[in-house]
């Protein structure tokens, strides 16, 4: 597990953001932050026991967990849910390895058995419905190895088995109704009737906002 600080102005405000399976900062840097703070965790290989020393002073901490951080945001920081002034659950579920609400086990393991270079560009493209944004995403592309990635996905699936579905510690639900990663209807069904806010989004909607703030509020 890494944490990143991609702005650090020493203001009032933190946003705490929990990235997907593969990702670093490298695709999120251009995305502006004019009100807060922004940190980002990501390579969940390890899950390590979370530090709050570096964000005692801001009077407001936001929590925003995507995709695979939905689940490991709530592993994480299921004691420390007081401290926020807002949680964000966007295009994942705390089921994620999960026929019906989250990504199906048998596109999981095959995946998983399968992972190269190829399988990688799959993904990358079934993250967006629209070519601009994958050619924007390439040229921003995560600068991580095929070696760990895999190692990630394997980690993953292992402690998902082992500490199964999480407890529900979001104030706020994104469904991306357009995903292809994590199916809509699956978000709908692990959050139940009327419990999410439905966005007309693919699984990587950070290129469809014009600053963090906008993933905060309706």
């Amino acid at each position: 597990m890494q944490i990143r600080w991609l702005r650090q102005n020493q203001g009032s405000q933190c946003l705490l953001f929990f990235g997907g399976w593969g990702m670093d900062p490298a695709p999120f840097r251009e995305v502006p932050s004019s009100g807060h703070d922004l940190v980002m965790v990501y390579d969940y290989r390890e899950l390590a026991p979370f530090d709050w020393t570096p964000f005692v002073s801001y009077e407001q901490v936001h929590l925003i967990g995507w995709s695979m951080g939905v689940w490991a945001a709530a592993h994480l920081l299921k004691n420390h849910q007081a401290r926020f002034t807002s949680l964000t659950a966007l295009g994942g579920t705390l089921s994620p390895i999960d026929d019906k609400k989250g990504i199906p086990a048998p596109n999981y393991e095959a995946m998983l058995a399968g992972f190269n270079a190829e399988v990688l560009a799959q993904f990358y493209g079934n993250m967006f419905d629209h070519k601009e944004q994958l050619t924007r995403f390439l040229t921003h592309k995560p600068q991580r190895t095929l070696e760990e990635l895999g190692q990630e996905m394997a980690a993953f699936q292992q402690a998902f088995n082992q500490f199964g579905k999480e407890k529900d510690i979001y104030t706020r639900k994104i469904i991306t109704s357009r995903d292809r990663i994590f199916s809509g209807r699956n978000q709908m069904r692990a959050w139940g009737k009327g419990n999410g806010v439905v966005r007309n989004w693919p699984h990587f909607p950070f290129f469809l906002i014009n600053d963090w703030a906008e993933l905060l509020t309706d």
